[in-house]
């Protein structure tokens, strides 16, 4: 893999340490490319502007400036960088604040290394991460949002069938290869029905999407699994 192909990675986070420990594991992997590291939100929107990565993994808690407050600036001045917050409990209310803000992913702390990697793939794919119990609270927390009329799209009725299967799925937490898979469609092919969505709704990622969904009642909110019922794969994920 050439330099210029791999992903390139801003780690923002304020207790050295463990900072320090996530750049060593990132370096480890032919895939990643560590460019720069920040201690607060400030430093993090300074090393954003000059080094453009690819993906920022931030830190909600640091003193000077928090993550969000630096998520947001940063997804005003560099948007092209994908924001993957990293915190300690998903219980955390910042969570609602920080997809708001515009990051596409969201882990915790006490994440395995190989899950890091691939939630932080799957961001430059376009498809946010996050865990289901998380996922359920974000989408029950969005469904109950009445935003000033002004700032919503409205119901859109353009929407194609095949669209409304494609958003089906992403509420159910499915990823673009498993909508591809369920749907008998090419995987890029679902990438653009959910690009398409996404323009339609004026949305940023699929979370946002999935909750519209719901709240406006284009599709119903999915049931949890049944207690004891067998997990299908990647159920600890929702991208």
């Amino acid at each position: 893999m050439t330099q210029a192909s791999r992903i390139r990675v801003l780690v923002v986070e304020d207790h050295t340490l463990f900072r320090k420990g996530i750049v060593s594991l990132l370096a480890n992997e032919h895939d990643f490319d560590v460019v720069g590291e920040a201690a607060n939100g400030r430093e993090a929107i300074e090393r954003a502007r000059e080094l453009r990565p690819d993906v920022i993994l931030m830190d909600i808690s640091m003193p000077e400036m928090d993550g969000l407050e630096a998520t947001r600036q940063i997804k005003t001045e560099v948007p092209s960088a994908r924001i993957v917050i990293l915190t300690i409990s998903e219980d955390d209310r910042n969570l609602f604040e920080a997809i708001k803000s515009g990051a596409q992913g969201y882990v915790l702390k006490k994440i395995e290394p190989r899950a890091l990697f691939g939630n932080l793939r799957g961001v430059v794919r376009g498809e946010a991460s996050i865990s289901r119990t998380m996922a359920t609270k974000i989408l029950k927390e969005f469904a109950r949002q009445t935003r000033p009329v002004a700032q919503l799209p409205g119901p859109d009725t353009s929407l194609t069938p095949r669209e409304k299967e494609v958003l089906e799925l992403v509420t159910l937490g499915r990823t673009n290869k498993e909508i591809a898979v369920a749907l008998n469609i090419a995987e890029n092919t679902a990438k653009n029905h959910l690009k398409s969505i996404l323009e339609k709704l004026h949305l940023e990622n699929r979370v946002q999407a999935a909750a519209y969904a719901i709240r406006e009642g284009l599709i119903e909110e999915p049931r949890a699994p049944k207690r004891g019922a067998s997990a299908p794969e990647n159920q600890d994920r929702t991208r």
